[in-house]
């Protein structure tokens, strides 16, 4: 008769999980590596024009706006989809020709599709020379 076979309470895991294990272990800095986003550097745009208040600038990618508070810029880009926004003068808002999203001068949102306003980039007024930068 041949002797009983012995049965251990927690088996031996295969040595197969222990490579697949140590093989995870070797990608995962490949992998960290490739989806790495090297962070943007801010562009600097002079604008060389002043303002008076209630005035606005359209640029490409901003709105720069003067009142007796000071001026600021709201981005063009809609946070619906991401169209660009156009400044409807007459009617003193903001609206994406995509899908009609309206947003006050300020950047909040009136109505429409978009649920977040839109963002606002840092003005610096230049004193002597007359004109804005605007960090976008």
């Amino acid at each position: 008769m041949p002797p009983a076979k012995k049965t251990h309470p927690l088996p031996h895991p295969p040595r197969r999980f222990f490579l697949w294990l140590g093989l995870l272990a070797l990608c995962y800095p490949i992998l960290r590596f490739l989806g790495y986003k090297v962070p943007r550097q801010p562009r600097l745009i002079e604008i060389k024009t002043t303002l008076g208040p209630g005035t606005f600038f359209l640029g490409p990618d901003f709105i720069l706006f003067e009142s007796e508070q000071g001026p600021w810029a709201v981005s063009r880009k809609c946070t619906h989809l991401g169209c660009k926004i156009n400044y409807r003068e007459k009617e003193g808002f903001m609206e994406c020709p995509c899908h009609q999203s309206r947003f006050t001068p300020q950047g909040d949102v009136i109505h429409g599709p978009a649920k977040k306003p839109l963002p606002h980039f840092k003005v610096e007024k230049i004193d002597n020379a007359g004109g804005y930068i605007v960090t976008i």
